[in-house]
């Protein structure tokens, strides 16, 4: 689904746990997520910082689809 969303010039961040699945399927934009179980976050931590790893994910998106990309590329730290 995310190559026809591309292709309709929306573009698309795929957050994922497993990269060559994402890239697999096509994504065009990666940011690996924290794990399989939680992706976007750790149940253990205080709320403040799951707050904080999620916003820093969201953020890594945005500033992943204000990118432009020529293939597939994972936004690591």
């Amino acid at each position: 689904m995310v190559k026809e969303i591309e292709r309709a010039g929306i573009p698309v961040v795929h957050i994922a746990t497993v990269i060559p699945i994402s890239k697999t399927v096509g994504a065009n934009r990666i940011i690996p997520a924290v794990a399989i179980p939680h992706p976007l976050g750790e149940p253990n931590l205080a709320k403040a910082k799951q707050k904080e790893i999620r916003r820093t994910l969201v953020e890594k998106a945005i500033d992943a689809l204000q990118t432009p990309v020529d293939s597939q590329t994972v936004f690591e730290d």
